[in-house]
């Protein structure tokens, strides 16, 4: 009985690989930038750590579409935050 059990589990499903040509559109998910605004300027950093993570989501699902959006998305936030900050730094330097 117990050995019917066995040989009746159902097996995991093989994991899917992505070929080389999947692996080539790949969409950048600017994790250093990301991290970089984080510390710069949390609030947007923040989102885009969200954005970031859906990228990467995205490009092992190999949903190219959601992957591209979610990269700019992530680029455009880590540009603005790090800007933000820099230029919070450069007043506070300048005006304290």
């Amino acid at each position: 009985s117990l050995l019917h059990f066995q040989a009746s589990a159902p097996e995991k499903p093989p994991e899917e690989t992505q070929t080389p040509e999947e692996l080539a559109f790949y969409a950048p998910n600017y994790l250093c930038l990301t991290i970089l605004a984080v510390i710069l300027f949390p609030p947007l950093g923040l989102i885009a750590i969200f954005f970031s993570y859906k990228t990467s989501q995205a490009n092992k699902n190999s949903e190219w579409d959601d992957a591209y959006l979610n990269s700019g998305r992530t680029g455009w936030l880590d540009v603005f935050a790090i800007l933000i900050g820099l230029g919070i730094i450069y007043a506070y330097t300048l005006f304290m």
